[in-house]
């Protein structure tokens, strides 16, 4: 019996080496999927031109740390990968898919002006929601997408916590809004007074202030440019990057970048 435990043994230790070749072609298999688990995100390429895909999900965390429960987005994470993605010479498109129940304003904002400001061709596709400040999110790509089953909340202002009852808080919130309100305007063809009547109707929720629109109605609105699935919004995008590739090697022989589209 010792002797066939033995044997085992010596043969399991000689046939190691030959297995570490497939085990490390596992890991390297499972890169993408670990990328997808740790980040959200994941860079794909197809007829060797490279995208990136950036899910913005659940809540956007801000400066606390939410609930393990929650699903959140983190700045800290998305900051980085956008400053990558914009300085990579590999890299020539970003695809962004949101679903959120919006969260943090001032974390928002801070995501959508620096997709905003980008010379990578960027889409964005809203599926299931983009609600409060994923508004500014999802207006913030080049060109917008939106499927028809998704939904958009258009809502004022909310704070948790200690709230002063001053003329001074009033005034912070109305300074807040109107940043949302200006930088959605900037970033879409909704005129800032039509966002602002979405904003504060009161005949559209039960016990809440703010517009529900559904994906076609927010196409109709101007607040999204097209109604469409993930294959337009693929399709889009690779185009604006083989338009972006042609204004690079224009033979006038200025630096042409990919400034944002005029909406």
């Amino acid at each position: 019996m010792q002797m066939k435990k033995r044997a085992s043994l010596f043969s399991t230790v000689m046939q190691a080496p030959e297995t570490e070749p497939q085990e490390a072609e596992l890991v390297q298999d499972s890169a993408p999927i670990r990328e997808i688990v740790e980040t959200g995100s994941i860079t794909v390429s197809k007829e060797g031109r490279l995208i990136h895909c950036l899910t913005i999900i659940g809540q956007i965390e801000g400066h606390y740390i939410l609930p393990a429960q929650n699903k959140t987005t983190k700045y800290e994470h998305v900051i980085p990968q956008l400053v990558a993605i914009e300085e990579s010479s590999e890299i020539e498109g970003l695809l962004l898919i949101l679903n959120t129940v919006g969260g943090d304003i001032e974390a928002g904002l801070a995501i959508a002006e620096l997709i905003s400001g980008m010379q990578t061709p960027t889409v964005s596709l809203v599926l299931g929601g983009g609600h409060s400040i994923g508004v500014p999110l999802a207006v913030a790509a080049r060109e917008s997408f939106i499927v028809p089953s998704a939904t958009m909340t258009i809502h004022p202002v909310r704070m948790n916590g200690l709230v002063l009852g001053v003329p001074q808080t009033f005034s912070y919130f109305q300074k807040m809004q109107e940043r949302i309100v200006d930088f959605v305007a900037r970033n879409s063809n909704m005129p800032p007074e039509r966002f602002r009547k979405y904003m504060l109707a009161t005949g559209e929720l039960a016990t809440d202030v703010g517009t529900v629109l559904e994906g076609r109605q927010a196409v109709e609105a101007g607040m999204i440019d097209h109604l469409g699935s993930l294959s337009d919004a693929l399709g889009r995008l690779f185009s604006m990057m083989t338009e972006t590739g042609n204004a690079e090697i224009d033979p006038g022989g200025e630096a042409n970048g990919c400034t944002k589209q005029q909406k």
